[in-house]
């Protein structure tokens, strides 16, 4: 499966972005889906994921109550949804497909990085 995630920007603090990350082939449904971000001089660290049938949500305890992810199955696309930004929240953020759900840099495939700037 590719990946292509999209949406980033330049925003002000306590903002709100969407990311969107479109699966292409006729397997998304397949994959649990994952966003991870990293930031400068940092390593990529895990920060949503989204079981395959969405029954099943994870957040990393940084991002909670902050950022909601979902998905769209007709669309093939899944999205993180990233509400009250703060300058910490500042990275290149990427989407990712797995089989199954792990919270570590484990996965089959990756889509190519989106870069949210967040000023204060």
């Amino acid at each position: 499966v590719q990946l292509q995630a999209s949406g980033g920007g330049l925003v002000q603090a306590g903002s709100s972005l969407r990311l969107s990350c479109a699966a292409s082939g006729r397997t998304f449904s397949s994959y649990a889906m994952s966003w991870f971000r990293q930031a400068p001089g940092k390593e990529r660290e895990f920060i949503a994921a989204i079981s395959r049938g969405s029954v099943t949500t994870y957040y990393a305890n940084s991002v909670k109550g902050q950022f909601t992810i979902s998905r769209d199955y007709a669309n093939n696309t899944v999205y993180l949804q990233m509400n009250s930004l703060k300058p910490e929240d500042i990275a290149v953020y990427y989407c990712a497909a797995r089989l199954r759900i792990v919270a570590n840099t484990d996965y089959d495939y990756w889509g190519q990085g989106t870069q949210v700037t967040v000023s204060s």
